[in-house]
């Protein structure tokens, strides 16, 4: 599998990650032996970088996650992530500290190599959403002092929220990492934003983050799951996924991505989901694509997906319009 330079970090990640999120839910509701089944079929196919977070099913993501990997004796890269509630704005340093330690111990491990803020950022502070000071003065010298201590090597941040901030917290050039949602219904953090199309304006937000050396790690390549084309939810699945930057409501992702259907054939792929994945990684800016996966079909699906390559120029043309 295609390995890329994960920004600054110097860091050689798959194209392809492990997303042990609720979304797809393995990992947070699956059984021990088909997670464990899971990860080793992926680092057989080339799978380095596995992501999870103190969030993910109340830190059960985290526990199976260390437990898989402690099994199998895996040589991987781990990133995990955090976050602050409206209380914890008394004591930002403390809680980083707190959450990591926490995070850590469910993992069994002394280090993570990445570790992420998840709060949305934006101009004002509203309880889950963080002002973006407050992120830039107050959790980076929290995460660059956990660094000095050996227990992350690198920090990044999750970026959803406002475009604005998030562009701001990128042009700060203070983190090392960036997850950055880009997909087939909302491509604007690769280029232009679509005509007519609904959701936020992500301003090139990929193209800014490699222009500062941060490694990109997309998220929702899939939508949540429209990008399938249904609404079908598998049962280890989350069943109710509230879409981020992209229609108002998951129906209406649903039917944008069956518009996109007659491009599945048209762009050599075989399925509706392929085609976003392959969109995905054609971006020469992404370093890294986070997949969520229910099954273990979903993780060959995904496997075989990103090693067909990135997709023909005409048929990004056609999704991208």
């Amino acid at each position: 599998m295609q390995k890329r330079r994960l920004g600054r970090t110097g860091l050689e990640v798959s194209v392809l990650g492990y997303g042990a999120g609720a979304v797809g839910g393995l990992f947070t509701k699956g059984a021990a032996q088909d997670q464990e089944r899971a990860v080793a079929r992926a680092i057989e196919a080339g799978v380095n970088y596995f992501d999870t977070a103190a969030k993910y099913g109340d830190g059960e993501s985290e526990k199976n996650l260390g437990r898989v990997l402690k099994a199998l004796k895996a040589d991987v890269v781990v990133g995990t992530k955090f976050r602050l509630t409206a209380a914890d704005r008394a004591d930002v340093a403390g809680l980083v500290t707190r959450s990591l330690e926490e995070s850590l111990k469910r993992m069994g491990r002394d280090h993570v190599d990445l570790l992420q803020l998840h709060n949305p950022l934006t101009a004002t502070d509203d309880g889950d959403e963080l002002d973006v000071e407050i992120a830039l003065n107050e959790v980076v010298p929290a995460l660059e002092k956990l660094r000095k201590q050996g227990k992350t090597r690198f920090i990044g941040f999750s970026g959803v929220g406002e475009p604005a901030a998030l562009l701001k917290a990128v042009d700060s050039r203070l983190f090392d990492t960036v997850q950055v949602v880009y997909n087939a219904l909302n491509p604007s953090a690769g280029g232009s934003m679509p005509k007519g199309a609904p959701g936020l304006d992500y301003g090139r937000l990929l193209d800014r983050a490699q222009a500062a050396g941060m490694g990109t790690i997309v998220i929702r390549a899939l939508a949540g799951g429209a990008l399938s084309g249904t609404t079908d939810r598998h049962p280890l699945a989350q069943q109710q996924v509230p879409p981020i930057g992209s229609a108002p409501d998951f129906a209406g992702d649903v039917a944008r991505a069956r518009a996109l259907e007659p491009l599945v054939k048209e762009g050599g792929t075989d399925s509706l989901t392929e085609l976003a994945e392959r969109f995905v990684i054609s971006h020469p800016a992404v370093s890294t694509m986070l997949v969520g996966y229910s099954t273990l079909q979903h993780l060959e699906e995904a496997i075989a997906a990103v090693n067909k390559g990135p997709l023909p120029a005409a048929t990004l043309q056609r999704i991208t319009g």
